[in-house]
């Protein structure tokens, strides 16, 4: 659904800007977005909107760090959740991670295309060596890890299949037409799959 100007917070034009920048990646691909484009959409002037963003690369530089905050906490509440519940945490965790790409393309798409951002960011790379945490310590701490400070096989299966499919449903050939139930539904059949080799 379609935004209004109204729907916008003005006090915090920064936070606008960067829910402006998901509405036009999602529709139209992070190529479409400008600095100017979310201006126009926020309804400020573009000289409002660089007083926040010197540019669209720093745009796009925050817009990939909060993608890579949200994922690392989506996952950690996954884990938590299925802990309280008695559930299988390193399903919930890799689930987390596809949902997160259904949900939210735009930010699953922006978080490591350093062509478009500034990598060196000090907190994109601080956002980004958080995920990585989550990653590196047994998939969010629900497979067996002897070293959190690199990737095991292990993790590197994990990852690799997790992301791929989340790759595949958003950009990809894989369940074009399906619903997100079952897309997801097919992700689990691929998590339990993939059990053995993690075990």
């Amino acid at each position: 659904m379609r935004k209004s100007k109204t729907d916008y917070h003005h006090g915090n034009l920064a936070e606008s800007l960067l829910i402006a920048v998901d509405e036009i990646a999602t529709k139209f691909g992070l190529e479409a977005v400008t600095l100017r484009a979310c201006a126009k959409l926020v309804g400020v002037s573009p000289s409002s909107a660089f007083r926040h963003y010197a540019d669209k690369r720093s745009l796009l530089t925050a817009f990939a760090t909060r993608a890579l905050l949200q994922l690392a906490t989506g996952m950690d509440e996954a884990k938590r959740t299925a802990i309280e519940n008695g559930d299988n945490a390193f399903m919930a965790v890799a689930l987390a991670y596809i949902e997160f790409a259904l949900d939210k393309p735009a930010f699953f798409r922006a978080m490591w295309r350093e062509e478009t951002i500034y990598c060196e960011d000090e907190r994109y790379v601080a956002a980004a060596n958080e995920l990585s945490k989550h990653l590196k310590s047994g998939f969010a701490e629900t497979i067996d890890d002897n070293d959190p400070d690199n990737f095991s096989p292990q993790e590197l299966l994990a990852w690799s299949c997790v992301h791929g499919l989340a790759n595949l449903f958003v950009d990809g050939p894989i369940a074009r037409g399906s619903s997100k139930a079952e897309k997801m539904a097919m992700a689990k059949e691929m998590i339990l799959a993939s059990g053995p080799a993690l075990a």
